[in-house]
């Protein structure tokens, strides 16, 4: 059984024994801990330290020349010598292939969020006993313009009128 699975099957665990639900990551580990379900294991604290430190690196911003902010460092799945590798660099330093690499991969994986998010919002229209609908909308220009917007004050106001003229593109529910 593969780690995934094993942790998949604490959860399960935990709402068998009829541990509060929903529930916090937090309670369900401090359940797990106490209940002798999982154990450190050494490879397991390398992972976890691994993890955190990727955490921290994608979460290092700077301000860049223009006055942007830009996320620093920026990971890239490499082959280096027959092997996969997941290689950080840093924005400023970084050489362009891993740039390239980086922003293509982070793309995809955008991409994939919203195939995955557009999967479970269908199946929670057709399945879900409450008669709910949500409408999704996967065009986020106005978010995004939104976003450049509220970070930049200095914005001209015609395009301030150009925004507020077009919709929302949210996720609206009827029931």
């Amino acid at each position: 059984m593969s780690y995934t699975k094993q942790l998949q099957s604490i959860i399960e665990d935990y709402r068998r024994t009829e541990q509060p639900w929903p529930a916090q990551a937090h309670d369900i580990a401090v359940w797990a801990i106490r209940t002798e379900r999982w154990k450190p294991q050494p490879e397991t604290i390398i992972n976890q330290c691994a993890d955190q430190l990727s955490r921290a690196m994608r979460e290092e911003y700077l301000t860049d020349p223009q006055g942007r902010r830009v996320r620093a460092k920026h990971v890239a799945t490499l082959e280096q010598h027959g092997k996969q590798m997941i290689m950080w660099d840093d924005i400023r330093t970084a050489s362009p292939i891993h740039m390239e690499i980086a922003f293509q991969q982070r793309r995809r994986s955008v991409v994939g969020d919203c195939c995955q998010l557009k999967t479970d919002v269908d199946s929670y229209n057709e399945n879900n006993p409450h008669g709910a609908h949500f409408q999704l909308s996967l065009n986020f220009e106005n978010d995004v313009m939104e976003t450049e917007l509220a970070s930049n004050p200095l914005t001209s106001s015609t395009v301030l009128e150009r925004q507020s003229s077009r919709p929302v593109d949210v996720v609206q529910a009827s029931v």
